[in-house]
């Protein structure tokens, strides 16, 4: 099957996606939207080519295939056989309301149209199209070519379909969809505002410097997490250790830091992770010495690439001071 992909709107996400599709030689209409005078409109077209030429060559050593992408404006675009079509346009719900609106006259009835937003709920873009069970939220992450992961979140009115499409196309042009529900802030956005409002908390109180708090995560909490995701590192270290760790950083630090319901149920179930032999996820007892081994063997080569900037006090010239 030939994926006929479509971006509406030629900002700096719009680009990202052109770009990760022309990488994997997937060819891709981007669509300006944006009100422009004809000489504008030719000037900008031959700026978003160029930028993107540069970084294909940088990618992949040559542009050939910048010759598969098309830039267009709403008199010129062609958006009938589009699979798929990306907006991306500015986070303002009037403007998403004039740019799907004009997408839908352009499309055929089978397009999934996939919003990239990061501020509004699927249910809410859908409220904004002809056909709302074909829409679906795909929230890339900057710098949309190089970030593996979109979170696609659907509704329970979303057409499973769309929801296979999505994900399947963006498996073949080599991302890594998650699939989410409804919820403000999708995944990372919701896990990262913690992190961060808390790490500026942390500065606030006095407790370490920005520099400090940064190469503690750089070391420590961004390498854990990058090889066993929060709920399977709860599995890996023992349910019970976070209850505990929760009931005594609330008693000290405030209710921000109560653990959820499942955490206690988890407990009183014997439910706690590999010592139990299930907790988030199941483990076979004869695969456990395995897992472990595997998953020791990815910190090591994480840290092996690491070592250079991260052991001994070697600095980075780039980083920022305090």
């Amino acid at each position: 099957m030939t994926d006929e992909i479509a971006v509406v709107g030629a900002g700096r996400m719009g680009e990202g996606i052109a770009l990760a599709c022309l990488a994997v030689g997937m060819p891709v209409v981007l669509a300006d939207v944006k009100e422009r005078t004809d000489d504008e409109r030719r000037a900008y077209g031959e700026r978003v080519r160029e930028r993107l030429a540069e970084q294909l060559r940088t990618k992949l050593g040559d542009d050939a295939a910048l010759a598969g992408l098309t830039v267009c404006d709403r008199e010129s675009a062609k958006l009938a056989d589009a699979t798929v079509v990306f907006e991306a346009v500015p986070e303002v719900i009037e403007v998403k309301r004039d740019a799907l609106a004009w997408v839908c006259t352009q499309v055929g009835e089978s397009a999934v149209i996939a919003s990239t937003t990061s501020t509004f709920l699927v249910t809410e873009i859908a409220e904004l199209v002809d056909r709302p069970g074909r829409v679906v939220n795909a929230h890339w992450l900057n710098p949309a070519d190089l970030m593996p992961l979109v979170e696609v979140s659907r509704s329970d009115d979303t057409d499973p379909d769309a929801v296979a499409t999505l994900t399947g196309l963006l498996e073949r042009i080599g991302k890594v969809p998650v699939v989410c529900g409804a919820s403000a802030g999708y995944i990372v956005p919701r896990l990262q505002a913690l992190v961060m409002n808390e790490a500026a908390r942390m500065v606030e109180e006095g407790v370490a410097t920005a520099a400090d708090i940064d190469l503690a995560v750089r070391a420590g909490l961004g390498p854990r997490f990058s090889v066993l995701g929060p709920l399977e590192f709860i599995d890996w270290g023992g349910g019970d250790i976070l209850y505990y760790a929760s009931r005594y950083l609330k008693s000290q630090l405030g209710d921000r830091f109560q653990h959820p319901d499942v955490i206690e149920q988890n407990m009183t179930a014997h439910r706690r992770g590999l010592q139990d032999g299930t907790g988030f996820y199941h483990y076979d007892p004869d695969g456990v010495p395995d897992y472990r081994t595997a998953r020791m063997r990815e910190f090591e080569e994480i840290f092996r690439l690491r070592e250079p900037e991260l052991r001994n006090g070697t600095p980075i010239p780039t980083r920022p001071e305090d």
